[in-house]
């Protein structure tokens, strides 16, 4: 496991965007795992500037999404496919044909999630882009005493909901479901990257990689990972220094 640790979220920001880059311009048709939330935005608009540059294009790109809330309408501004559209695809030269997000509205949200997993099977995540939950979730799998492999409908924690709810006008309108990319999914990506900022995460995040493999802390089972990169700002890495 590679941990680097950035004194600015702009360098930070630019060095993953120029492994993602790195990866496209070596690989044309890569298929990238996505993530949403705050933690990612940055490295989509560095990645925005390249592809305007014509650094790199993602004309054969290919991504899959880590997650996606149940039961918000098409379009709410909160779903996630919403977030990936205004954050990074209405903005680069993709094939919005080939992005995948799970479909929280789907009739069968069990048949949505097998079918996610024949897709991620099929395709094989390249490089896959993860945040990291105060509890230590990745994506929505949740600590618990067992944790799904594939890809599954999950009861959202309240911290969880808590931590999200800055992004709707109320608690109640936080969603308690979402369908996730299971650890096994995330884990059968050929490289990882988990990006962490603020002082508020460093505790966790240290526990998450160098404390006990345990499903109480999911993302610690990226110690089992043999490709994963660790991308700190120094608010997140301060347990890392003595």
């Amino acid at each position: 496991m590679n941990i680097l640790t950035f004194q600015t979220n702009e360098e930070l920001n630019q060095i993953a965007a120029g492994i993602f880059a790195s990866l496209i311009q070596t690989k044309p048709n890569a298929v990238l795992g996505l993530a949403t939330g705050s933690t990612p935005i940055g490295i989509y608009q560095e990645l925005i500037r390249l592809n305007e540059k014509k650094y790199v294009s993602f004309k054969n790109v290919r991504s899959f999404n880590l997650d996606e809330y149940v039961g918000l309408p098409e379009g709410h501004p909160e779903s996630y496919m919403s977030f990936m559209n205004k954050q990074l695809f209405d903005h680069i030269d993709i094939n919005k044909e080939n992005t995948r997000v799970p479909n929280g509205n789907a009739a069968d949200l069990e048949q949505e999630c097998k079918q996610y997993d024949e897709m991620l099977f099929d395709a094989s995540i390249d490089l896959q882009l993860l945040g990291l939950g105060h509890n230590g979730h990745i994506g929505f799998n949740e600590p618990d005493q067992n944790l799904h492999a594939g890809t599954h409908l999950v009861q959202l924690k309240e911290e969880t909901r808590q931590a999200n709810k800055r992004f709707f006008d109320s608690i109640d309108e936080v969603p308690t479901q979402a369908v996730t990319m299971g650890v096994g999914s995330i884990l059968k990506a050929k490289m990882i990257m988990l990006v962490v900022r603020g002082a508020d995460k460093a505790d966790i995040v240290h526990r998450a990689l160098t404390g006990p493999v345990t499903t109480e802390v999911p993302a610690s089972l990226l110690q089992t990972h043999p490709n994963v990169v660790v991308l700190l700002d120094k608010e997140a890495a301060q347990h890392f220094h003595g």
